[in-house]
């Protein structure tokens, strides 16, 4: 039976795993390949990992480490952060990922990045990011620099944007939801997804099962991808891998 992909989002700074709230607060949670063989035992459908210091530093992705992470994946892992050219794309496939993220506002020149790496690669490779935050007027911004920076950008224009570029996905990041657990912006996922004929990820807010299947149901998305619902336990916050497939199962 069909189940939309219920994706972990790993956060990484430096060699480690952290997690934030709303893009900031990071929290150590872990060895990022330790994390990722738990996963792939515990039979996730997919994977995501995103630098969160790359684009910000300037500076390329962690090959090595990227290389070691993929190493212990069972799943299909795509990688995220610093990504600026079609030879990082190239390095970081030959390193095991499948596919890459770019966020269009990271870099100048991005877009081409995403239409040199879908035309090598194919669409399915791409994937196009955006981090969104709310403004005061109950509107949506896209956000750039870990969400530091406002931009202009127009919310369904710039997504329809990246799928003429080449993305085969949007992967839909929510600021203001980031790490709260306190649900989906449902009227977020829906306007993106509406807007768009490729799969949406949406990314923010995840708390529970029936979080995510409302993001589904109710959003429109094609899958949903969460962090702290599945590296934080109890109210306390401990920390504890606790991907389950099989309570997935009624999304």
């Amino acid at each position: 039976m069909y189940r939309p992909r219920v994706i972990p989002c790993l956060l990484l700074r430096g060699h480690g795993l952290v997690k934030t709230r709303k893009f900031k607060d990071a929290v150590y949670v872990g060895d990022p390949v330790n994390a990722v063989r738990i996963f792939s035992e515990k039979e996730a459908d997919e994977l995501v990992i995103l630098d969160i210091d790359a684009s910000k530093e300037g500076r390329e992705p962690h090959y090595e480490l990227i290389e070691e992470i993929a190493g212990e994946c069972l799943m299909p892992i795509g990688y995220g952060g610093g990504i600026t050219s079609l030879a990082q794309v190239k390095r970081l496939i030959r390193s095991g990922v499948e596919k890459v993220v770019v966020n269009s506002t990271a870099a100048l020149g991005s877009m081409q990045v995403i239409g040199d790496a879908a035309a090598a690669f194919g669409s399915q490779a791409v994937v196009g990011a955006i981090d969104v935050r709310r403004t005061m007027l109950k509107g949506y911004r896209i956000m750039a620099k870990s969400a530091t920076v406002e931009t202009s950008l127009k919310l369904e224009e710039h997504c329809r944007a990246l799928v003429a570029a080449g993305a085969g996905e949007i992967f839909l990041n929510d600021v203001d939801a980031d790490g709260t657990m306190a649900g989906f912006d449902l009227k977020l996922i829906r306007r993106i997804a509406d807007s768009v004929d490729v799969p949406v990820v949406a990314c923010g807010g995840a708390g529970t099962v029936d979080h995510l299947s409302q993001a589904i149901r109710e959003g429109g998305a094609s899958a949903v991808a969460a962090g702290s619902m599945f590296v934080f336990h109890g109210k306390h916050r401990a920390v504890l891998i606790n991907y389950n497939p099989d309570e997935l199962s009624g999304i």
